[in-house]
């Protein structure tokens, strides 16, 4: 998430969705109208029953017997290698905490557009408010806002982008990074666990990890279905921490055996994905799924999203435990900053990023 500008760049009149759906509620300009091949249909808003979609009690992990600890890792490792994703119940991230922080989320959207205009999102940057990864004049574009921060190492921060309005925006999202950096350690520990390794690999391979956070806001849109409210995309982190808003519609949707599908998120749950880092790192046995986000007609919806990345200076290939005759070496050697850097500076577009590590 360190700002990398690019002077250079030219990415044309980007219009503010809030902006458009309060002063011109039926007008979809040509930007954000997808190609016939890219828009969601009504058949995807079919969401599978939530049976279906791998739910790990945290509490088993972190205070369960033996036999309890066990069973959860072997559930875990199941939704790595089969889902890439999956959603954590007894989390221990406060749920207090997690209202104030929707709050403050809401809260900043709602204010004035020239008020969020002082933390201006640059071209070819990642932090600040407005839209991410927009390389061109002729890109489409999302049907979302979006306000983003690096939180560590404290080097990637920029102070002029945290806000002073809301007040306590900026003490809010220092204490709830806190406890989502926390939820990150234990996972990759339980995860690294149920690969067969020793659960600490990841945090003394990671080293001084990256973290930051982005609020993601999809207002109404008159037609749904011309546009997506954000691009399809795997993550350049190693996980991905989601709380979806109370009362938010059903919005991402993960790509499942070549089929979009909906996910209905279990109340006070947080959804975790896999990203690209784990993917390399254990030679694609678990697998960074791709994912995007649909809007609706008559409902707004907003999501808080935590990124957890090794840090810049490690270098990154397949485990040794993951190569054989059988699963030769998939990925090359690279350096993670070098990757973080490839992966923001081009647009969102499915998997693609990650050809930057294939062999």
């Amino acid at each position: 998430m360190a700002p990398v500008p690019i002077s250079s760049i030219k990415v044309g009149h980007i219009d503010d969705v809030q902006e458009l759906r309060k002063n011109r509620p039926k007008t979809i300009p040509e930007r954000f109208v997808r190609d016939m091949n890219e828009r969601p249909t009504p058949a995807m808003a079919l969401s599978l029953p939530s049976s279906d979609i791998p739910v790990i009690d945290f509490s088993n992990l972190t205070k369960g017997n033996t036999e309890q600890v066990q069973t959860e890792i072997l559930k875990l490792a199941d939704a790595c290698e089969n889902w890439g994703f999956f959603q954590v119940l007894n989390h221990e991230v406060d749920l207090t905490l997690m209202e104030i922080m929707e709050k403050s989320s809401r809260d900043f959207f709602m204010l004035p557009l020239e008020e969020k205009q002082k933390y201006h999102m640059a071209p070819g940057t990642v932090q600040g408010y407005g839209q991410a990864f927009v390389f061109s004049e002729d890109q489409k574009l999302d049907w979302c806002n979006m306000f983003a921060l690096g939180i560590e190492p404290q080097f990637i921060r920029n102070p002029n982008l945290w806000p002073k309005n809301p007040a306590t925006f900026s003490e809010t999202v220092e204490v709830y990074s806190r406890e989502v950096r926390k939820l990150c350690q234990n996972l990759l520990k339980y995860i690294g666990l149920g690969l067969g390794l020793e659960g600490n690999v990841f945090e003394k391979m990671f080293g001084m990890a990256v973290q930051a956070i982005r609020m993601n806001y999809y207002p109404p849109c008159s037609r749904p279905d011309l546009v997506l409210g954000l691009s399809p995309h795997s993550d350049g982190s190693a996980l991905t921490v989601l709380q979806q808003a109370k009362g938010s519609p059903v919005g991402l949707q993960i790509l499942k055996d070549k089929t979009w599908v909906p996910l209905q998120l279990i109340p006070n749950a947080l959804v975790i994905n896999i990203g690209d880092t784990i993917e390399v790192l254990t030679n694609g046995k678990y697998k960074s799924v791709e994912h995007r986000a649909v809007v609706r007609k008559d409902k707004d919806r907003l999501s808080i999203v935590t990124f957890y990345a090794p840090s810049y200076e490690v270098e990154l290939s397949p485990m040794q435990e993951f190569v054989d005759e059988e699963n030769p070496c998939k990925y090359r050697r690279y350096n993670h900053g070098e990757y973080n850097k490839h992966y923001v500076t081009n647009k969102l577009q499915g998997k693609k990023t990650l050809d930057f590590a294939k062999i």
